[in-house]
């Protein structure tokens, strides 16, 4: 089995947006910190090790953070700040590493199988590590084994800023004690039923006969149980900026109309939101490209804060057209991409002071999911369509 073959590193930053804060503000360091939406119906979008101590975590409505840790240091938070930050980290670790997948804006796995030849893959990572936090000024853990799941969850015992190594022979005895919350991939509604039928620590999990698991929980029962077992074979999936979703129009009659033009880009931007969405990803930067009648193509593109936010993307996207469209000539088609994709839904949007728009945003979203793409568009964008119909 190639499972014993492969080396892999979870690299994930310690409480990322508290840290950036505190290379920003070092009077922070030491004291409880909580990052999110200002308003009593924001949501913490980040906190630190010593507001958890109070049972602040994560998604917590701002409110109850505020009540459980009265004397936290409350912070807006700034998104440009955090994607810069991670960049640079990107940065370092693609100059270094053969394969790496950045998995979200503050967590990576690196394939080094192989790198072990030439040197010690402990000895490469520790000095990975080494050069991140002396470079970026950020506290970063790592766990080092076989596979995806035992790497990370080695980076979960190995924090705050630690590392942690987990040869084969050793996966049973790391993973067994632990409890099923420290698997990826156990929410709390997988926690409730394996806690119902008795089962609290991996040990107990793994030794459950695969049938069994898979008539309670489908196909996910399975995976879970193989997590349990220290058994994944998912692949370090080589993160490129190259990966992209976009789309683009061929006009069937070339135009000038600028205004129909800044509709159609407004409904292809909605589209490819909505898209980015349902996979759970935000973008950092954003292209627009327009072809004249006489084929010249441009394009061009601006990077931006990690997000997935139609209104922001739009704004962008209009900005690049403005700057694009000056010669006046007829289009034939025009296109719009979002690149430097990351996985990790709305999590830097929690820092907007209007939840209301966050859940505006899922209210649509869910909609669309139920009923299709286009049941709900901004009005610009079916002005267009029903423009086109009419042949204007």
């Amino acid at each position: 089995m190639q499972e014993t073959n492969r080396t892999i590193v979870h690299l994930d930053l310690d409480t990322f947006f508290v840290s950036v804060e505190r290379l920003v503000n070092s009077s922070l360091i030491g004291k409880p910190v909580i990052i999110g939406g200002m308003s009593d119906r924001g949501v913490v979008a980040g906190c630190s090790y010593e507001a958890r101590q109070f049972g602040v975590h994560s998604a917590m409505p701002m409110r109850m953070a505020r009540q459980l840790c009265g004397d936290a240091i409350v912070i807006r938070g700034d998104s440009e700040q955090y994607s810069k930050y991670s960049k640079l980290v990107t940065d370092i670790i693609a100059e270094k590493a053969p394969l790496y997948e950045k998995a979200s804006i503050d967590e990576h796995y690196l394939d080094i199988t192989g790198m072990d030849r030439f040197f010690g893959s402990l000895k490469w990572t520790h000095e990975l590590r080494e050069r991140i936090i002396k470079e970026s000024g950020l506290p970063i853990s790592f766990g080092l084994s076989i596979n995806k799941t035992v790497s990370k969850i080695a980076t979960t015992e190995a924090k705050p800023n630690g590392e942690l190594y987990i040869p084969g022979e050793k996966i049973k005895p790391f993973l067994f004690p632990l409890s099923i919350r420290k698997i990826p991939m156990v929410g709390k509604q997988s926690y409730r039923l394996l806690r119902s039928m008795g089962v609290s620590t991996i040990r107990t999990l793994s030794m459950i006969p695969p049938e069994m698991i898979t008539q309670v929980m489908g196909k996910n029962g399975l995976v879970v149980w193989k997590k349990a077992n220290g058994i994944d074979p998912t692949p370090v999936i080589p993160y490129s900026e190259r990966k992209s979703i976009s789309t683009e129009r061929t006009f069937d009659k070339d135009t000038t109309d600028v205004v129909k033009l800044k509709g159609i880009l407004i409904s292809m931007v909605e589209k490819i939101a909505f898209e980015l969405r349902k996979k759970q990803k935000l973008t950092a930067c954003l292209t627009v490209k327009i072809r004249y009648s006489n084929f010249d193509t441009h394009t061009l593109q601006k990077r931006l804060s990690y997000t997935s936010f139609d209104h922001v993307l739009m704004e962008t996207a209009l900005e690049l057209f403005e700057r694009l469209y000056k010669r006046r000539m007829l289009i034939r088609l025009i296109g719009v991409r979002f690149s430097h994709l990351v996985g990790g839904s709305q999590q830097l949007d929690l820092f907007e002071d209007t939840p209301e728009q966050t859940s505006l945003y899922q209210a649509m979203d869910s909609i669309r999911l139920r009923f299709g793409k286009t049941a709900v568009r901004r009005a610009v964008g079916v002005k267009e369509k029903v423009r086109d119909k009419i042949g204007h």
